[in-house]
């Protein structure tokens, strides 16, 4: 895989389905690329991710995505959540569905076009298909 190497990711912690996130992570200014179930587990992760820090992204996450779910029903017209989007300073963090309450959530330094981000990630869920990155049926 061709991301941006931090050095930080151990040898032999690689995510075996990382492939998934290469048209995303492949953008200039990316950090991180995560998908996270609906309870808030590493579904998939880049190979430049380090476990520990995909934890923390997914765990930040499912609680941003709660928090715009009641939002939603509070001031919107139902709990669907398209998108969140979090500028802080020297970065940004996306979150967007990846399907059957997935969510592809990515980290991204400041020098980042937040459009073409958030283009790609629409892309890479399309590309792979929804169900690919989705989480799995409980059953």
């Amino acid at each position: 895989m061709t991301t941006q190497t931090t050095g930080t990711t151990p040898p032999g912690t690689e995510h075996p389905d990382s492939w998934m996130l290469d048209l995303v992570a492949q953008v200039r200014g990316v950090q991180h690329a995560v998908v996270l179930s609906s309870d808030g587990l590493v579904k998939v992760r880049t190979d430049d991710t380090d476990p520990d820090t995909a934890d923390k992204v997914a765990a930040a996450c499912a609680g941003l995505v709660a928090l715009g779910m009641s939002m939603g029903r509070e001031f919107g017209a139902g709990d669907r959540l398209r998108q969140v989007v979090v500028e802080f300073e020297g970065g940004f963090l996306f979150v967007r569905g990846a399907g059957d309450g997935s969510r592809l959530a990515v980290v991204t330094d400041a020098t980042v076009d937040p459009g073409l981000v958030a283009q790609q990630m629409q892309a890479q869920v399309l590309m792979i298909g929804e169900h690919a990155l989705g989480t799995d049926p409980a059953s």
